[in-house]
């Protein structure tokens, strides 16, 4: 392989090499165009045949070991799309005892600058189906099954890290269900732009080169070998020479990590403990492996830990993929190579900490109901009840008082308070809702 030889030289030679999925996302167009061009008369249907039988094994895999382009090449792909025809042309060649060149028949009607794009759209739009929503799905349904677990556990509700006014650990909960919902519904509709392949347009996105049909046979063939809806995009300039579209749903997956990260954190702080945190929830299976080294028997929450780790890369990676997604000028973008690796990088570290950390962690969680409901009646913004009938400056005075440790029931007690008053003001299903308590009193 000449070319691939040669990009050895002149391209970066990290060893960083391009994801399963963009090598499928490549094979499968490889595969299409064949088949496309033989429909057209383009091409002798015993040569497109040999093509798409090498582009299916590239496909599934049998030749990852010959794609050895780095992923720091040329901007718009050239290297992976070079790669790939010279690959299926020594294959088809060995196997049809004739020559089979890698321009002339494995890249007809095709260009590096349609190739690159279309494939980076058609890798991150079947990651993000296969890999993100599924993980989506199931750390919602992880999420809403805890929160009507734990809809009962009262505690205290916390602003600024110090003590605040009630709710319940389902409240909590299912604020971030919802937000994953959200989330996921903002993913699939911002990845339904990536269904628009430039394919078609070959260099420069008029299309010279390639008959007017061949961009549209191509895209129904790669939708029916991947089963997303992928269609020829009506304005080919727009993607060839854009990839804001693949940096919206990076953005998205910064989104999500954002929300999973917050998850995390506040997962960190319930579980602090057991003596000197927290200690508002308990997680058997991060009892699983050693916390420390040195410590014996000291519990760290691990699988937590472990997805903050994916969710920074993520975020990192979407900062790399913004600036990519300005690489270029005019009727060409040249980040293709990058964003193609960083945007399946991004999918599949989410996937994989959403569904860890649902079924291991969000799944497995035990509430401290006891100690909970201890801090939520422990709280000095349980003055907050009584102000509307006491005033806000006399219950600041009182505030204070619950501060240096004296109990509620006491303070509450020397203003004079009835037992009857004081249980109705410490009821804590009266204080996780809308509605003024002090009326009652």
């Amino acid at each position: 392989m000449k070319y691939v030889e040669g990009s050895k030289r002149v391209f970066l030679d990290t060893g960083t090499r391009f994801p399963r999925e963009m090598i499928w996302a490549v094979g499968a167009v490889k595969f299409s165009a064949a088949k496309s061009n033989v429909a057209l008369g383009l091409m002798d249907a015993e040569t497109g045949g040999v093509i798409q039988d090498t582009a299916r094994e590239l496909m599934n895999g049998v030749h990852d070991p010959m794609v050895t382009v780095d992923v720091y090449q040329t901007g718009s792909g050239t290297g992976l799309n070079m790669n790939a025809n010279e690959l299926l042309a020594e294959l088809a060649t060995s196997e049809l005892g004739r020559p089979v060149h890698p321009n002339d028949h494995v890249n007809m009607s095709q260009s590096s600058n349609d190739v690159g794009p279309t494939a980076v759209r058609v890798a991150a739009a079947c990651t993000v189906k296969q890999e993100v929503v599924p993980a989506l799905q199931t750390i919602v349904k992880s999420l809403n099954g805890l929160s009507g677990r734990t809809k009962g556990v009262y505690k205290s509700g916390r602003t600024h890290l110090r003590d605040a006014l009630p709710v319940t650990m389902g409240q909590e909960f299912q604020a971030y269900a919802d937000a994953f919902k959200r989330d996921m519904k903002i993913l699939e509709d911002t990845a339904e732009h990536l269904l628009d392949l430039p394919i078609g347009g070959t260099a420069v996105g008029t299309g010279l080169n390639a008959d007017p049909r061949f961009g549209g046979m191509v895209a129904k063939e790669v939708a029916g070998l991947s089963g997303l809806g992928f269609r020829s995009a009506d304005d080919k300039f727009l993607p060839t020479r854009l990839l804001t579209d693949v940096s919206s749903v990076s953005g998205v997956l910064r989104t999500i990590s954002l929300d999973l990260y917050r998850l995390c954190q506040d997962l960190r702080l319930m579980f602090s403990g057991p003596l000197t945190g927290l200690g508002e929830v308990d997680i058997p299976t991060q009892e699983e492996v050693a916390g420390s080294s040195i410590m014996p028997g000291k519990t760290n929450p691990v699988t937590v830990e472990s997805a903050l780790l994916a969710c920074a890369e993520v975020v990192g990676l979407d900062g790399a993929n913004a600036f990519a997604s300005m690489l270029g000028e005019f009727e060409l973008t040249m980040g293709v190579p990058l964003m193609g690796y960083n945007i399946v990088l991004q999918s599949k570290l989410l996937a994989e900490a959403l569904r860890k950390v649902a079924v291991l962690v969000v799944d497995g969680i035990v509430p401290n109901s006891k100690r909970a409901a201890g801090y939520a009646e422990s709280s000095p913004a349980l003055i907050t009840v009584i102000s509307p009938k006491v005033g806000y400056d006399k219950a600041a005075i009182l505030g204070k008082e619950l501060a240096k440790g004296v109990p509620i029931r006491v303070a509450l007690k020397g203003l004079g308070f009835s037992e009857k008053e004081i249980e109705t003001i410490l009821d804590m299903k009266s204080l996780v809702g809308p509605g003024i308590p002090a009326k009652k009193l």
